[in-house]
């Protein structure tokens, strides 16, 4: 009877282990928006190379080389301007803070000028 009892229960046991277990539930799929389109630099200042930025606007407050980019911050009173070279020429301008809908602020540029 006890024999029958553990062989009854081993067979439970075993079925138990074989069933099957229910599959993971699947996260719905959520495409990415798209990217962000790219802005265009302000006139005048892409392209610059470094003399040219320097002789616009002066010697820089912070200047730091990572490789091949070279990056050049200036100071106003309400705001900074970074200016990133790539092979010596402006690349890329950025503002904090940043301008209405775009990553450099007019403003901050025109201070930056009367400044200089």
């Amino acid at each position: 009877m006890i024999r029958r009892t553990v062989l009854l229960a081993s067979l439970l046991l075993l079925a138990g282990c074989a069933a099957k277990a229910p599959p993971p539930p699947v996260a719905p799929v959520v495409p990415l928006p798209p990217a962000p389109r790219p802005q265009a630099e302000p006139p005048g200042y892409a392209g610059l190379g470094l003399d040219g930025l320097r002789a616009h606007l002066g010697a820089p407050a912070f200047s730091r080389k990572d490789g091949a980019t070279e990056m050049w911050r200036y100071d106003a009173s309400a705001c900074h301007a970074f200016f990133f070279f790539t092979g010596g020429l402006v690349s890329h301008i950025e503002t904090i803070p940043r301008g209405p809908g775009d990553s450099v602020d007019p403003a901050c540029l025109s201070a930056l000028k009367k400044a200089s």
